[in-house]
């Protein structure tokens, strides 16, 4: 190997494994790719797609089951952490994951994510006291910022290229079903059975994943092989604990703002100060170390990376705030159960599932992205738009028909940025951009959601003073979206749903606002013809017939 450079060819495509420096990286192992066909394919990809399901579950199932915990650990003060350490958590080593994966063995490394989900999870459910539930949580959130990711780049191991969108889709279909049912289980969960079988479902689901990967998927060697000191330097230790520092004070400072502490008060300044202060310290840094940073900068100048990134980050900002907000105006409006709500949901989850997994099959056949990104989002725009108008006499078609509209416009999209990583880039950089595709999501819902309600809060609060005087607006909001029906009839039930009714719909203007942003993410992905990708020469862009770069 010549000094300063090192290469390999990949499918006949030269693979630079050079850093900004002229600096040897250490060398990719060309035969570490074995492609799974069959029997051995399918239980591999129902495997991966159980533990999909279960990290996304995770992530809003106890949104209904927060008031019974809460009331049989004698904590309402702790309400905040019962969601919020999870989350914490998976956002926090989401982007880390992205470097495991390229320098450790993927197989190991996804089991290892995955024990320690399914440890947090066994704590969650055998749980005694607040305390401990809130440790099992953090645990399972540990465990599932790396599960998705390493789903993803398993499949990248797995398939070829032409067929990642496919299998992708599938992926991403469960993580799509898993986030949108969420909620409804966990409150028919905790209504039937209890609270403590949103985490033992879990385990089941854990053990045939583990045993699917153990079995079926060989590759035990690390995308880049290094010495043991070469691997611990390149997790970039100090971008690492940089950036896990940085997105723990962002969400604290949205997870306490509004709610535990005003926004203008003194430690959310602080936080979210801390926060840009890391921020700023961590891109000086990632410039600096080039390629053996976390978050390379050489992977963010590629237009088609930021432009995914800022896409996904967008659309499942819209996913979150619909998914949040969706059930509140069936169980408050409508005056349904936490079931029924789920039940009037399955127009939005079948249409995004099944365009979530046919998408794949479509851009397979297709051979382009970019039209599809830009269709997702301008139908999301229009659809949230159309969302606005609902009002408490709306009727099922309206409601039913709305939902399937938006379903089919977020469900065309929502996994487009894992398939641009998984079909344009060398091998050495798919995990760390996966992980970024992934991390992106995460962020924007975690955001999102907190925008969407203070803006709910803000718009019913002032809904209810201009109706009632200060007393009756604490009544009413004692009584929570399900007591409306019970304490309050007539003209006053009827100005209430009214009520209700503007603030769910006010936070359906963020799902507006995003879907325009992410216009501008689908737009910055290149979309060339088949006959001028067939003139680039260079792998930097492209390695497959898909013809985004």
């Amino acid at each position: 190997m010549a000094a300063g450079k090192s290469s390999l060819e990949n499918n006949g495509i030269p693979i630079s494994l050079t850093d900004q420096n002229n600096t040897d990286l250490p060398p990719v192992d060309e035969n570490n790719a074995k492609l799974l066909s069959g029997y051995k394919l399918a239980a591999l990809v129902f495997g991966l797609s159980c533990c999909v399901f279960c990290t996304a579950l995770d992530s809003t199932i106890v949104a209904t089951s927060v008031p019974k915990i809460a009331t049989q650990f004698h904590s309402l003060e702790d309400v905040g952490w019962y969601a919020s350490s999870y989350m914490l958590t998976t956002c926090a080593v989401t982007l880390p994951f992205g470097r495991v994966y390229t320098l450790f063995p993927p197989k190991w490394t996804y089991l290892s994510a995955l024990f320690l989900f399914e440890l947090g999870s066994l704590i969650c459910g055998i749980a005694p006291s607040s305390l401990t539930f809130i440790i099992g949580r953090a645990i399972a959130g540990l465990g599932g910022g790396g599960l998705l990711t390493g789903s993803l780049v398993i499949i990248s191991k797995c398939v070829p290229v032409h067929r990642r969108p496919v299998f992708s889709g599938l992926i991403m279909g469960m993580y799509a079903i898993a986030s949108v049912v969420a909620p409804p289980l966990g409150g028919a969960f905790t209504d039937h059975v209890t609270w403590r079988l949103c985490f033992y479902i879990n385990l089941p689901f854990g053990a045939v994943t583990g045993v699917a990967v153990f079995f079926t998927f060989q590759n035990t060697k690390p995308i880049v092989q290094a010495t043991l000191k070469e691997m611990l330097w390149g997790m970039d230790p100090l971008g690492t604990l940089i950036f896990v520092s940085a997105i723990v004070s962002l969400l604290l400072a949205l997870q306490w703002g509004g709610s535990v502490y005003p926004w203008g008060n003194g430690r959310i300044i602080a936080l979210f100060a801390v926060f840009g202060a890391l921020l700023g310290c961590f891109v000086c840094l990632q410039l600096y170390l080039g390629k053996k940073a976390i978050l390379p900068p050489h992977l963010l100048c590629r237009r088609n990376i930021w432009g995914s990134a800022l896409f996904a980050f967008c659309a499942n900002g819209v996913l979150i705030s619909f998914v949040y907000y969706l059930p509140i105006w069936f169980q408050a409006v409508k005056g349904t159960s936490a079931t029924r709500s789920g039940l009037m949901n399955l127009p939005f989850i079948l249409s995004n599932v099944l365009m979530t997994m046919l998408s794949g099959v479509f851009v397979t056949m297709a051979q382009y992205l970019s039209p599809f990104m830009l269709l997702s989002a301008l139908m999301t725009c229009i659809s949230a738009g159309i969302l606005t108008t609902l009002e408490p006499t709306s009727g099922s078609a309206k409601w039913a028909g709305y939902q399937f509209f938006i379903g089919i416009a977020i469900g065309t999209g929502f996994q487009l940025p894992i398939f641009v990583v998984q079909t344009t880039l060398p091998a050495t950089d798919i995990p760390i951009a996966t992980a970024l595709m992934t991390f992106a999501p995460l962020l924007g819902g975690s955001v999102f959601v907190s925008v969407a309600q203070n803006l709910f809060n803000n718009r019913l609060v002032a809904g209810l003073k201009a109706q009632m005087t200060q007393t009756d607006v604490l009544a009413v909001l004692q009584a929570g979206p399900t007591g409306l029906w019970d304490r309050y009839q007539g003209d006053m039930l009827q100005t209430l749903l009214k009520v209700y009714n503007a603030a769910v719909t006010r936070t359906f203007y963020v799902g507006i606002g995003l879907a325009g942003a992410s216009l501008i993410g689908a737009g910055v992905v290149q979309w060339r013809s088949p006959k001028e990708d067939a003139n680039d020469d260079s792998r930097e862009e492209s390695t497959a017939n898909f013809h985004i770069a």
